[in-house]
Formats: structure tokens, sequence, C-alpha cells
């Protein structure tokens, strides 16, 4: 009988830990020192821009009249954004070919591989004043640029880049967060080619983070955030409490089997 409660009192004890919560108590952007004001100081880190490739999606329009660029009709292979209310805002789109150049109206083909953004939009801006328009105003994005998010985060999948130097913050914050079981201290950044991948580690948990200029995102960058220790333990607690339980249902009959034949 001592066995016997002995066993019971383990599995008990078993059956309590993995019940416990996985509530993680996650610690973001901890101060570990007194940290002075250096941003006079120092010269800002600068990123290397993203250059246009072929099959990237431009879209464009002129700020100063969106009758040119933007058409009410948009034709063949350009399409444009429109709002609720049926007004065209957000430009029509253009795919880089093959042949390093993006077709566009009246100007004809234009050569805008290897130029970055800022200055595919100057070049662009440039021959239309040259040809059509007065004073443009070219506002040019880059439509296609996206990052991966995967494992502990909100909301999993692809996230556009919407803007120049987004940051991994940024990018956690509008997928929603990250969830309890993140471990906020090793966020791996996966970069580069199939050949010759990169990972870089990036720890929430210093407030140097928000800095680093790691963390500024780039096209086709995979971020993956892992489970913490604590997830980890429980997951292994209740995986050895399912294993264990038809065991403990085996062995509990076979006591009540033996205790009765000794009476």
């Amino acid at each position: 009988m001592r066995l016997y409660t002995f066993i019971i009192l383990f599995f008990g004890i078993l059956f309590t830990l993995t019940s416990c919560s996985n509530k993680q108590y996650q610690s973001l952007f901890e101060q570990k020192s007194v940290v002075t004001d250096t941003s006079l100081h120092k010269p800002a880190v600068s990123t290397i821009p993203y250059r246009i490739k072929s099959q990237d999606i431009l879209q464009i329009r002129n700020l100063q009249n969106v009758k040119y660029i933007v058409d009410e009709a948009p034709s063949g292979g350009a399409s444009a954004v429109a709002t609720s209310g049926g007004g065209i805002t957000g430009g029509q789109t253009y795919q880089v070919e093959d042949d390093s150049t993006v077709t566009l109206p009246v100007i004809g083909h234009v050569q805008v591989v290897g130029l970055t953004r800022a200055e595919a939009a100057k070049k662009i801006e440039g021959l239309y004043r040259k040809s059509l328009l007065k004073d443009p105003i070219i506002e040019l994005k880059i439509t296609n640029l996206k990052v991966t998010l995967l494992g502990e985060i909100k909301a999993q999948g692809n996230f556009p880049l919407v803007k120049d130097r987004t940051t991994l913050v940024e990018m956690i914050g509008a997928a929603g967060g990250l969830t309890e079981k993140a471990n906020e201290t090793n966020i791996q950044i996966i970069r580069g080619d199939q050949l010759n991948p990169q990972v870089t580690s990036i720890n929430l948990r210093d407030i140097q983070s928000i800095n680093d200029p790691r963390a500024v995102l780039q096209n086709g960058d995979i971020i993956y955030i892992a489970q913490n220790k604590r997830a980890i333990r429980n997951e292994n607690l209740q995986s050895l409490s399912v294993i264990s339980q038809p065991a403990l249902l085996l062995l509990n009959t076979a006591l009540i089997i033996f205790t009765l034949s000794r009476r």
C-alpha cells in the first residue's frame, strides 16, 4: 500500500506541474545600465538601399496631377488602386521586364534595374518633365517587397515592406506582437540566398536592439521566433503525462487486483 500511495502521489505531482500556466513573463527593452544620450555624437548608421530588379512591381503616380500616369480606365498590364468613393489614390502599377526596363505612358521604356527607389523616381520625373509635364512630382513605390514571419507571433505569414527602413519591432507590431510562448531574447532574421543564408539574432530584451542596424529589414527576410524554455518544458511535461497515463491506469488496475487477491 505504501508503494501504491507513493505512485499516486508521484503522478499527482506530475499532473500538477503539467497543468501549470504557460504564462510567459516577457520583459522587453530592458535598460540594464544607465544609458547616456549619444545620438548627438554618433553618426547615423546607413543601410544599403534596395535596388530595383526584374519582375519588381512599381506603383507610380504624379502628385501634381493624377490625370497623368494614373488613368481613370487603366488598360494593359497596369492596374489602379481605387478608394471606396471611386477615386484613384494609389497610382498604377507597372512590372519591370526582363530587359531591365519598365514601360510607361508617353515616354515608353525606361531603364530602372539597378536604381534605388529614389533614383528611379527622379529619372522618371525628369523624362516626363522633358516630354509632357511642366512640374511633375513623381511618387514611386515598390509594392512586391515583403518579409515572412514564422513561429511564436500572433499572425504568421508574408507582410509587405511598405516603407524604407522598416524595423523588426515595427513588423512585429504589425503582426500583432509576440505570443506568450515566444523567446524574446533570440529573434532570428534569416536573409541571403539558399546557398549562403545568413542568420542574425536580435535580443528584444535589450533596449539597444531598437537602434540595431541589423534589425532594419530587407526584402525576402525570414523572421523566426522560437519558443522560450518555459514553453518547451511545459510541452515536454505534457507529452510525458500523455504517455504515462496508460501506464498509470494499467498499474492501478494491477494493484487493485493484487490487493483483492491478498484478502
